[in-house]
């Protein structure tokens, strides 16, 4: 189902994007009651006021989403760019620690991809907008759903794994 899922996401990108911005904003929201609870459990008054402050950051950001989808759309997006570009960053700089070994050019090329992938994004944002959040939301179905049939397919052929 995962798959069948990623492929329709992939076929309607956009409605995937506004079906993951909604999903985004119900997490939020539940993140913020849990919070709720869990600053009540807290030890002292400062770790329980912060706990408090952050439960009602999640649950009003949670429902401005909610309220706000199109603006939520492309805070996402951004936000999603702006950890394609750190992240591409972080691991170009690992891999000159990587310098020597196997796996120098690989780090190397990933960084290089997740940079390209912030600019290509940075670059033709209103599309990207429109677009990015249901493709990676697509991508996540079938690579989940890929995961799920090979590990089943791996089971039903070696029953002794499922026992984990």
């Amino acid at each position: 189902m995962l798959i069948i899922g990623g492929f329709f996401a992939l076929m309607n990108p956009f409605v995937a994007t506004v079906a993951a911005e909604q999903m985004a904003a119900w997490i939020f929201i539940f993140g913020g009651v849990l919070q709720f609870f869990a600053a009540f459990k807290a030890g002292g008054w400062g770790a329980r006021l912060f706990g408090l402050l952050l439960g009602v950051a999640y649950v009003v950001l949670g429902f401005s989403l909610l309220y706000h989808p199109l603006a939520g759309i492309v805070t996402l997006t951004v936000m999603a760019a702006i950890m394609f570009l750190v992240n591409g960053v972080l691991k170009i700089v690992f891999a000159f620690s990587l310098r020597g070994s196997g796996f120098f050019w690989l780090s190397l090329l990933s960084g290089v991809i997740s940079v390209v992938l912030a600019v290509m994004v940075f670059g033709n944002f209103l599309a990207a907008s429109v677009s990015l959040l249901g493709i990676l939301l697509a991508i996540e179905l079938i690579s989940s759903g890929m995961t799920m049939l090979s590990y089943g397919f791996y089971v039903r052929k070696h029953p002794e794994a499922d026992a984990a």
